[in-house]
C-alpha cells in the first residue's frame, strides 16, 4: 500500500462547504497559539450575514504496510485553520466572537484526535484506503454535527453562558484526548 491524503475545509457560520484537495497553506491548530482577527484574511462573500467565518479542516497522511495479513497503518492526522478562506466584518465583532471561531477550531482539533485514536484502535484488513476513507467521512460528519450544535446553543456566540459551557467542555474533551491522541 502506499501513501494517502485527504483534505477537507469546514466553512463554518453561513453552513458547511466542503472542499477537497484545497491548495492553501493552513496553519496547525497548537494548544498555546490563538486566532486573532489578523488572522482571517478572506474576502467577506457579498450575501454573506454572519459576523465572522472560520475555515478549519482536517487533514491525514497514512502509510500502510501488509506483512502476512496484518496491516500496519501509520498515519498523521492534523487539523488546520485556512486564513484565506476565513474572513470577519471589523463592524460586527468583538472578543466575544473572536473567542467563539477559536472554538470551532478548537472542535476541528478535537475531531482529529477522535479520528487518530479511531484509527489506533482499528483493524485493518486489505481495504485499508476504504476504512481509513470511511473513517475520516464519519468523523467529519460527526465534526459537522457537532459545529451546527455548538452554533446554534450559543445563538453563534450571542449566548454568553452557552459559550462558557461549551468553552468548558470542549477543553474537557481535548484534555482527555491530549493523552491518548
Amino acid at each position: 500500500m502506499g501513501f494517502r491524503k485527504g483534505i477537507i475545509v469546514i466553512s463554518l457560520l453561513l453552513g458547511f462547504v466542503l472542499s477537497a484537495q484545497d491548495k492553501e497553506a493552513g496553519v496547525p491548530w497548537q494548544s498555546k497559539q490563538k486566532l486573532s482577527w489578523s488572522d482571517f484574511k478572506g474576502k467577506i462573500p457579498k450575501d454573506a450575514a454572519a459576523a465572522a467565518t472560520t475555515a478549519s479542516g482536517i487533514t491525514y497522511n497514512y502509510s500502510a504496510n501488509i506483512w502476512y495479513h496484518e496491516v500496519k497503518v501509520t498515519i498523521t492526522i492534523t487539523a488546520f485553520f485556512y486564513p484565506n478562506q476565513s474572513w470577519y466584518r471589523p463592524e460586527l465583532v468583538n472578543e466575544r466572537v473572536l473567542q467563539h471561531e477559536q472554538l470551532h477550531f478548537n472542535i476541528t482539533e478535537l475531531y482529529a484526535r477522535k479520528m487518530k485514536l479511531i484509527v489506533e484502535r482499528t483493524a485493518f484488513t486489505e481495504n485499508v484506503k476504504e476504512e481509513i476513507q470511511k473513517i475520516y467521512k464519519d468523523t467529519l460528519k460527526e465534526m459537522k454535527d457537532l459545529q451546527e450544535r455548538y452554533d446554534w446553543e450559543t445563538s453563534f456566540s450571542r449566548n454568553a453562558e452557552a459559550q462558557q459551557r461549551w468553552n468548558k467542555r470542549i477543553a474537557e474533551a481535548l484534555e482527555r484526548l491530549n493523552d491518548k491522541a
